[in-house]
Order: C-alpha cells, then structure tokens, then sequence
C-alpha cells in the first residue's frame, strides 16, 4: 500500500488518493478469492495466438465453440496462449468500441464458453480502457447527467492547447454530443463512436481497476492495454506517453499482482522503439511490450534482399530486465505500422514496402502529427501478400513467410502468430472494399468446413504454411535455448545471411540460427573444430553449410 500511496500522490490530489487507497483495499476484498501464490513464467514452449472469437465459424454453434474445436484439432500441442481479440458486445472496430466491458457479444457464446477455453489454453485478454462506445451504458449515463458517470468522459470547452497532440488518425480530436441538458464536446482519439475515459476522475480509475481483476477471475493469464500511451491527457503536451500514463500501468500491475503474481500485462503502443520499451519501467511496470520494429523491418529486409538494417537493430535490442520479455509478432488485426521504423528506414526504403504491399492490394494509412502534419501510419496489408513482394509472386511469397516465422521463433521474447498468417491467408481486397476500412483487408472470416478442406489438403498453400510452422514450433519447444528471457547473439550478417545465435545453459544446447534472406544460394562458413546438426531436418553438417534461396537452418553443435 505504501508503494501504491507513493504512485498515487504523482498523480491525484490528497483527499483523492484516500479515496483511491479505500477503494483499491475493498477491491482486493471482494476478489479475495484470486489469490495464487505461484508466480508462473514464460518458457520456450509458450507460443500465443492472436485471433477473433469468429475467425472460423459454423451455422447454429457459438462462434468460441467453433473455435476451440478448430484449435483442438489442428493447435493443441502447438499454441498454449490463445488471444482472442476484444470478445465484448461493441458498435465498431471490430471489437475496439466496447459498449459492455463485463459481457460476451452473444454472437461469439457466453462466458462458460471462455473460461472453458481456459481450461485448454492460457488467454489473453484485451482491456481496451483508453475508450469505449458512445452507444455504452457508460456513456449514455454520462449524456443523461447520472452522477454515478460524471467526468468519466472529456469535455473540452476549447481545442486550445491542443496542437501538440499526437494521435493515430486524422479525424477530428473532438465531437460534440447531445446531453440531456446541453451538449458535450467530447474528446476522441480514434473515432466518433470511440469517447476517450478520463483517467483524471479517481473514479473512473477505479472502475478500471475492477474490470481487470474481474478479467482475471474469468481466465485472463494475460491482459493486453490496448491503446495505453494515450490515456492520460493533458494540454500542451503531446498527451502521448505522459509520466502519470506510466505511473497507471505500474499501478495495475501492483494491484493485480498483490492477488495473482502469475498474470502479466502487455502494453500496447504502436511507437518508435525508446518509446514502446519505456514501458517495461524498472521491471516493474509491463512485463512484455510489443515489438512493433519487427514486422515492418523484417520484411523490408526479405524484400530488399539485404540484412544490415535488420542485424544492426537486433544487434542493439536491449532487454533492460531479466524479468520482461517482447512479444514478438509479424502480423496482426491491424496494420503494419511503420513509425516504429521512422528513425530506420528513409522514405526511398519505406516505398518499398508501400509498393509491394500496394501492388498486391493494399493500402496505406495516415496519422496526424500535430500542426496539421499528416505521415504515413501504418501499412494495410496481409503479411503474406506483402511477402508476394511487386510481381506477386505466389511461390515466393510463401517461401519468405515460412522464414520470417523462423526468424521471429528465434528472436529472444514470446512468438505470436496471427491466424491469418497461421492459415496462409492473403488479402481480403473485396471485405476492405465493401467495409470501408482499410484494417479489413486482413480481418477475414472463415467458415469451418470451407477452411477444414484447405488445411486438409496437402497441396494447398494454406496446409504447406500451417504444417511448416507446426514443425518448427514442435522442435522449439524442446530447445531450451529459445527461453523467451534467454541470452543472444548476432554472430553476422554477410551476403544476405542473418545469423543469430540463441544461448542455452551450456553450449552444447545453444542453437545458432542462419537465414538465407536472398534468392541466391549462398554459403556459410561454421566453426570446423566440431560438427553441426540441423535440428529442423537432422543433416549434419562439417565446416560449412549451404543455404538455397530463402532457407534457414537451426545448428547445434555436436557432441
């Protein structure tokens, strides 16, 4: 209690942080019953998958038990995390607009259905608690002047002071709201149907801090901050990022983990790379924040045919604590943002990404940067379809994917693999089309049987990518060099080859991992004192190994 008084009075007034110090004791009374005194780590057999609760469908079954009969046929051994995106009833954004943080949108199931997913595989949930739906109870008790919502919300008399805001969208910051007895001008992020809480109000804060212990007691092993860096505003500032922002989310940490050490929060800020990390804190604040330099940099370098920008960044990625991870992931529901490459790659070099991910369909979305400045944001494009690069090359494509998963199963943190890049889906060019919404393009739906046959047959591109990536998560599970807090090492990058070594306890169960980035066959000298194993094939190798075009290969020394 004393550290959470000291976090407080950073940000709330005396008499509030009282209130704040009641509330946060009765809370912790009335989930008494979470206590675990476990605390549970990560190791190299987690692996997460990020999905919708619909992502595969059936007529007349609850979209979670289509799902979870899909990941217990085809993901059982494979995935041990399932993130299933924002499962609420919501008005937009697929989930992003929640109007009911406390239930499960009927169209998916109930929340038996969701705590009996638990039983199978640890969730992840999203909190999404920058903003909910205007079409909330929250929001229409707020219009309707019931003081139970007062000052949930921002109401702004002016925009003055707020050009330095930075936000993910040019639509206006502020729309005006009819109340009950005036009209509000309300502060939004995002969108219209997207009202932005206000954290200011002790209130609100602890409402929000009631919602994730309550996710907690329904099955939550992880919690995702949707959205975190924003939710502290303050005028004349840029209301990104801010020290109260921070000071929240080490405060949700200590809140949950005085109950339950075992669950862990994940920040989400789509951010250049000192900015995203600033959120582990002290090792004290999240325990793993999202590597959002890997996608888009990743796949300039298969693109490119080149390695130095991606080896000299991982070269320099610093994990500040021995007790926080990355999430590593490629693709997700959203786009491929690309702010976090703004200090890496120039704009000659981010056209190339633009241009393959336009020539197979895609799009490119813009962010205001404050003062009426508008930079590209993010990048509306299936990860594969992108990898078909400019001559949308099917073939190629796949084989780049195949290895980008290789790459992020090696990187040091825990892998999350989106569904659609699981199934070898490609754009969605008609959903984007008839929705209106750019993120669309990777957010398609599937029916059960359709789907079935796909993944059934073994010539489809769509069973090639799920079984080569069901292999190589079968052999990092047993590799305990692939501890997602383990030690690691870029040995070189020469002729398009990135070469990362992996550490384990001893060097005989180090693995040392070599990415052929080109379409050349290119060779790679090994050290000649011992030989070398493939542990993905099992071929042996003596002084050095030949890659063909966009092969890789995990190497242990042997005995």
């Amino acid at each position: 209690m004393e550290y959470i008084k000291e976090l407080l009075s950073g940000i709330y007034m005396p008499e509030e942080v009282t209130l704040l110090l009641d509330g946060i004791d009765k809370l912790w009374s009335k989930y008494h019953f979470l206590a675990e005194a476990e605390n549970k780590v990560l190791t190299q057999k987690d692996v997460v998958l990020i999905t919708y609760g619909d992502q595969v469908y059936q007529e007349g079954e609850d979209n979670l038990v289509t799902l979870s009969r899909f990941m217990n046929r085809y993901l059982s051994r494979q995935v041990s995390v399932v993130h299933i995106l924002p499962f609420y009833p919501y008005t937009s954004d697929d989930g992003f607009s929640v109007t009911d943080y406390y239930s499960v949108n009927p169209k998916l199931g109930n929340w038996e259905e969701v705590e009996k997913l638990s039983g199978s595989f640890k969730l992840l949930f999203d909190a999404v608690i920058n903003h909910n739906s205007t079409q909330s109870g929250w929001f229409k008790g707020y219009l309707d002047g019931d003081g139970r919502y007062r000052d949930f919300y921002i109401d702004l008399e002016n925009t003055d002071g707020c050009e330095k805001v930075i936000r993910p969208r040019t639509s206006p910051l502020v729309h005006t709201f009819k109340g009950k007895d005036r009209e509000y001008q309300i502060w939004t992020t995002f969108s219209r149907d997207q009202v932005d809480l206000n954290f200011a109000n002790p209130k609100l804060l602890l409402e929000v801090l009631d919602l994730l212990l309550f996710y907690v007691s329904k099955g939550a092993s992880i919690i995702r901050l949707d959205a975190v860096g924003f939710i502290w505003k303050e005028k004349h500032t840029t209301c990104m990022h801010l020290p109260q922002a921070h000071k929240l989310v080490k405060l949700m940490r200590c809140v949950i983990e005085h109950l339950n050490p075992s669950v862990m929060l994940l920040t989400e800020t789509n951010v250049p790379h000192p900015d995203n990390i600033a959120y582990f804190g002290d090792g004290d604040e999240a325990h793993m924040v999202y590597n959002f330099t890997l996608p888009p940099l990743l796949a300039f370098s298969l693109l490119n045919e080149t390695t130095e920008r991606f080896s000299d960044w991982v070269s320099n990625l610093v994990v500040p604590h021995k007790s926080v991870c990355y999430f590593n992931f490629l693709s997700s529901h959203d786009g491929i943002g690309v702010m976090p490459v703004d200090d890496i790659l120039n704009r000659e070099e981010l056209n190339v990404l633009i241009g393959a991910a336009q020539a197979n369909g895609g799009k490119v979305s813009y962010k205001s940067k404050g003062n009426g400045v508008e930079v590209p944001y993010e990048i509306n494009c299936n990860y594969l379809s992108l990898l078909y690069g400019p001559d949308r090359d099917e073939e190629l494509g796949v084989k780049r994917s195949l290895l980008a998963h290789a790459v992020l199963l090696t990187m040091p943190g825990l892998p999350a693999i989106y569904f659609h890049s699981m199934v070898g889906s490609v754009n969605d060019v008609k959903g984007m089309k008839e929705s209106g919404q750019n993120r669309r393009i990777n957010r398609q739906k599937f029916e059960y049987k359709y789907l079935e046959g796909l993944l059934d047959n073994p010539d489809t591109r769509q069973s090639v990518i799920l079984n080569g990536l069901k292999k190589l998560i079968d052999v990092r599970k047993n590799e305990t060099a692939f501890d997602p807090y383990g030690e690691f090492e870029v040995i070189s990058s020469v002729n398009g080859v990135f070469s990362l070594c992996r550490k384990g306890n001893s060097e005989e169960q180090s693995v040392y991992a070599h990415f052929n980035l080109t379409q050349q066959t290119q060779k790679v000298k090994l050290d000649g004192n011992c030989g070398w194993t493939d542990i993905i094939t099992n071929r042996s190798f003596d002084g050095e190994i030949q890659l063909q075009p966009l092969d890789f290969a995990w190497l242990k020394k042997r005995p």
